[in-house]
């Protein structure tokens, strides 16, 4: 017999971080707690993590929600699966939290060279929207730590001076010493994009993710048509509820990249699914955490590496968070390491439930 326990925690920035959206300065995420009560001191421990304005999750609902999946937790049925469709957070914390229990509650979900700390995976390092002179400090300092992909965030400062950024990262650093990959989050407008797109191709950038707001898929096929800068869906997963259904889309806009985001999309089955129907289609992909702290973090970077991609994925906001929860998880030279001899500490997430 299984019980469980649910309760928020706020995470607080390191800085405020710029994206389309506004600058945000804290998150939020749920945390579910499962243990057998045979076995109280096995613990599976899993995160719903959640972006105002981007996460499905209603936020005015998901505490009913996770009220209903504790007072459910030995009998989910086809009814409240149906239900947490309008929830992917939820849907991965809980899908990680079993998971979690079932190896033990260690946090070693997926046992791999990663997490015996012999393997690492490649990631991008984020440079966040700002200031021009902030996104340029960032840009070096990214580059100094050893990092030879980055993503950078744009829409946020004039296109020009966005161009000048990319323009002075390239009289220093050649495609082939350095990827660059955009993320517009939808800042691009239908009559502005491929103009920009256009530049933007000067400074031989790997992709850019969703340049236009989902659900424009004429406009979005038009550009993946035309776009001299291979284009990667992002926002445009979110609300796709199978992979019949993403199958169906990229037929008709046929981008050459789809980023999986596990807490946006429904938890890592979903994103096994999706991955397979990208493939089917010959589309390429890679997996981005969506602000998780370390522990949906952890989840999804044990996962990753059991893919074997060997593309640089986007698993670098480890260090976002003031408060984060100590890991073993660590990056060195623009690489995601586990270390087995560092302890997972809890106290700061435990403290004030």
């Amino acid at each position: 017999m299984l019980s469980a326990r649910y309760f928020p925690y706020r995470f607080n920035f390191n800085f405020s971080a710029g994206t389309s959206r506004g600058i945000l300065k804290n998150k939020d995420s749920w945390f579910i707690e499962i243990w057998d009560q045979d076995a109280p001191e096995v613990i599976g421990t899993g995160e719903c993590s959640l972006i105002d304005g981007l996460s499905p999750d209603k936020s005015v609902a998901i505490k009913a929600m996770l009220e209903e999946v504790y007072h459910n937790i030995n009998n989910i049925d086809d009814k409240l699966k149906r239900k947490l469709i309008e929830f992917p957070a939820i849907r991965f914390g809980l899908e990680t939290a079993l998971r979690d229990l079932d190896t033990g509650g260690k946090k070693i979900l997926y046992d791999s060279p990663f997490t015996k700390g012999v393997a690492s995976i490649p990631i991008n390092g984020l440079i966040w929207m700002g200031k021009y002179l902030e996104m340029l400090d960032r840009i070096h300092q990214k580059t100094e730590e050893g990092f030879v992909c980055l993503k950078m965030k744009v829409g946020a400062i004039s296109f020009e001076e966005e161009l000048k950024l990319l323009q002075l990262i390239r009289q220093e650093f050649s495609r082939e010493s350095l990827e660059l990959r955009l993320d517009a989050n939808g800042a691009f407008s239908a009559s502005d994009a491929l103009t920009k797109l256009e530049k933007l191709a000067v400074f031989q950038i790997h992709s850019i993710e969703q340049p236009v707001r989902p659900r424009q898929w004429e406009l979005m096929t038009n550009l993946c048509q035309k776009s001299p800068v291979p284009i990667a869906l992002d926002e445009e997963l979110i609300g796709i509820s199978s992979s019949s259904e993403l199958s169906r889309m990229l037929d008709i806009i046929r981008p050459k990249y789809i980023i999986l985001k596990p807490s946006l999309v429904g938890g890592i089955s979903v994103a096994n699914s999706f991955i397979q129907a990208a493939e089917n289609s010959r589309i390429g992909w890679w997996v981005t955490s969506a602000l998780e702290s370390t522990i949906g973090l952890n989840a999804i970077a044990q996962w990753t590496y059991t893919l074997n991609s060997p593309l640089p994925q986007g698993l670098g906001t480890g260090q976002l968070f003031a408060n984060n929860i100590e890991s073993p998880l660590t990056i060195e030279q623009g690489r995601l390491h586990y270390r087995p001899t560092t302890s997972w500490n809890m106290d700061i997430l435990h403290k004030n439930t």
